[in-house]
């Protein structure tokens, strides 16, 4: 579809692509929760309206989601991984989010600066400087303050909503990678890799947990819900993917840390949930280290 294919002329297009995904990610908790008390666990939740962004997308984009003869099949594994990792992250997204508390998931979840550091190294041959441990130091500090716990000896994660938080920020680190990456597949290929990847994991996670929704319980309102989160995110995967694809991965990290302001603000007047001093004490410093991320000088290995 003509008008998806952006261009790389303006510089500024990326950049508030993800912006405007980041705004939007920040509030996209809120309608997963209601889901989640109309009686949908997280897993179906997310299939289901991940089946609605894949079936738009395959209507919309259906003229530009053919492999080019150009591109050698040795390089479509990379739509593979781009699938899986995006799979685990939206999961790990929604779960945490039902069942813990907003900012303190997503968070856990912005230490993606410090992992995005690792993968770009083995991935994109983008070797550290100097400063960069700065970020590593600022990154460890903020975890460790965040799930500090006066009863334990060392602060490691003790609920199920950090680990999501956690384990999903690493996957969305590689995926950004990965997307960075992959330069040999179009915006579209990739965003049907993802809303294709996220599905079948979701749909597979929600089979083994026993979980599958019954589909009396899709009301009017609930089915509303579903059709303008999944077309939400379908639209947001197309913005997301094309920022992604043109602006490096740490710059990308940091634009989008914009979902955290954008979330404390909803989660305060939505959930009525407020930071307690060490949380704030942690998220500054995974905000700053965040920032400093950009400060960061590469050398990109010629080996």
């Amino acid at each position: 579809m003509a008008g998806f294919m952006l261009t790389k002329q303006n510089n500024k297009l990326p950049i508030l692509a993800l912006l405007l995904g980041a705004t939007c990610w920040g509030i996209a908790w809120y309608p997963y929760r209601l889901l989640n008390q109309s009686g949908f666990s997280g897993e179906a939740a997310t299939a289901l309206t991940y089946l609605v962004a894949l079936i738009s997308g395959i209507i919309f984009l259906r003229k530009n989601l053919s492999i080019q003869h150009n591109t050698a099949s040795s390089e479509n594994h990379w739509l593979i991984w781009i699938g899986i990792t995006a799979g685990w992250t939206s999961i790990a997204y929604t779960l945490g989010v039902i069942h813990g508390e907003i900012v303190r998931v997503l968070l856990l979840f912005y230490l993606a600066p410090f992992w995005t550091i690792f993968f770009a190294r083995l991935l994109l041959n983008e070797r550290l400087g100097l400063s960069g441990y700065w970020v590593i130091v600022l990154s460890l500090s903020g975890a460790m303050t965040i799930l500090w716990q006066s009863n334990n000896d060392f602060p490691f994660p003790t609920q199920f909503s950090d680990w999501m938080g956690l384990s999903g920020g690493i996957m969305f680190a590689l995926n950004n990678v990965l997307i960075r990456k992959d330069q040999h597949h179009t915006i579209e290929q990739k965003s049907l890799a993802i809303w294709l990847g996220v599905f079948l994991l979701s749909f597979m996670l929600t089979g083994m947990t026993g979980t599958l929704p019954n589909l009396d319980q899709i009301g009017n309102e609930t089915g509303l819900i579903l059709l303008g989160l999944g077309i939400t995110i379908f639209l947001l995967s197309i913005l997301l993917q094309y920022g992604l694809t043109h602006v490096p991965a740490n710059q990308a990290i940091v634009i989008l840390l914009l979902e955290l302001f954008i979330a404390a603000i909803a989660a305060y007047y939505l959930a009525d949930e407020q930071l307690s001093a060490k949380e704030w004490i942690g998220g500054l410093m995974v905000v700053i280290a965040s920032l400093l991320s950009t400060k960061i000088h590469y050398e990109t290995s010629q080996a």
